[in-house]
């Protein structure tokens, strides 16, 4: 292993927007706060990182990575304070910003696009709208500065660990058995996993298929809610540029962190990433606790969201590696199976870290980590991104 560099530093744009979303932003500009990792030997490929909120420059894979002697470009999104008004729609802009700056500003000849967990279906997303564009509004059926930026193109792709999009992940962890949005102790006993009268696992097939079901009429009813606010407000003479802000509970109760035999791989049943699933369900930390109509629409809506790397993933053509952790605490087997089965068409490759669990933080994971590494750097030099 070799020593690395990390300089912070910013990537500064300037955008027009009626409404601002962000606090602490001044006037039109939007500034990402930025690590460059810089390994040892000189490159001509940077690797960009980002993921919809937090810092990929502390994960562990892309300290090691610049260890190897990569160039990690670890990018955050305006949004890395919190994920309430996100929408996805404006993480495009903010990774057009990363990748034009590295190859302006710091002149490397090729990007590939590295995506941790949420961060995977964020690169897809990019790089196909990159190749060809889809999206024309956003989510909530407004105008999107992407119909007049320019998405540079990468020129690789690298999935680490990583979900499809997040509205099928936060679809799958939604809580049925709440039955009145603004009370979550009114409760649905038929689906209450965490309840005194909780059936027990193995679950069986028809109570999976009708908890799924469940779980997709609570997604679909609260985006109904979420496009009637709008709706009143761009309609009955009200301000069209009004938000509605509101809290989703119940967020962590998908049968699989109690029922190891539902898509199963080697995780610890009764846990998930983010401890005890009972009681994420309904804290704090929970994803989309605190969400607002269009942030809802854009990332978390099963609907009418428009980031889903499955369905993205026929539109880009430059080379991909998926990395599947097969202790993965965190994203569900079959999304990374429907991923690569939907990239095949351009020679995706499939690599599974046997026993690596989602963040590589747990006992004994060190080496895994040391694999981890060594199939990503590999890879690299097989398509001529690390010489």
């Amino acid at each position: 292993m070799n020593d690395y560099t990390r300089t912070p530093y910013l990537v500064v744009r300037k955008e027009t927007h009626r409404r601002r979303d962000v606090y602490g932003s001044v006037g039109d500009t939007v500034a990402l706060t930025a690590q460059l990792l810089r390994g040892s030997r000189p490159s001509k490929t940077a690797i960009v990182a980002m993921h919809p909120i937090g810092s990929p420059g502390y994960l562990p894979m892309f300290a090691g990575l610049a260890r190897e002697g990569h160039h990690i470009f670890a990018c955050g999104t305006r949004y890395i304070s919190g994920d309430a008004p996100l929408q996805m729609e404006n993480l495009l802009l903010d990774m057009a910003a990363c990748v034009t700056d590295v190859r302006e500003k710091y002149g490397y000849e090729k990007v590939l696009l590295a995506g941790w967990s949420g961060g995977g279906s964020l690169m897809v997303g990019y790089q196909a709208e990159a190749e060809k564009r889809a999206i024309s509004m956003t989510a909530a059926g407004e105008e999107t500065l992407l119909t007049e930026t320019a998405l540079p193109k990468a020129d690789g792709v690298v999935l680490m660990a990583p979900h499809r999009s997040r509205h099928h992940l936060l679809t799958g962890f939604l809580d049925p058995a709440i039955v009145d949005e603004t009370d979550p102790d009114k409760r649905d006993p038929e689906f209450d996993l965490y309840g005194p009268g909780a059936p027990k696992p193995p679950y069986s097939a028809d109570f999976i298929a009708a908890y799924r079901a469940a779980q997709r009429r609570r997604s679909d009813a609260i985006t109904d809610r979420a496009q009637q606010w709008l709706e009143k407000y761009r309609d009955n003479g009200g301000d069209g540029d009004n938000e509605r802000c509101f809290v989703v509970y119940g967020t962590m109760a998908d049968p699989r962190w109690l029922d190891a035999t539902i898509d199963p791989n080697d995780r610890v049943p009764g846990s998930c990433y983010l401890g005890d699933p009972k009681l994420v369900n309904n804290a704090p930390s929970g994803l989309a606790r605190f969400t607002t109509a269009r942030s809802w629409l854009s990332q978390w809506s099963a609907r009418t969201a428009q980031i889903d790397a499955v369905d993205c993933a026929s539109r880009v053509t430059v080379p991909v590696m998926i990395m599947e952790n097969t202790a993965d605490n965190a994203c569900p087997t079959p999304h990374i199976q429907l991923l690569h089965e939907a990239m095949r068409h351009n020679g995706a490759e499939l690599h599974r870290i046997v026993g690596a669990d989602h963040y590589f933080t747990g006992e004994g994971q060190r080496s895994h980590l040391a694999e981890a590494l060594q199939r990503v750097t590999a890879w690299t030099q097989k398509h001529g991104f690390f010489e």
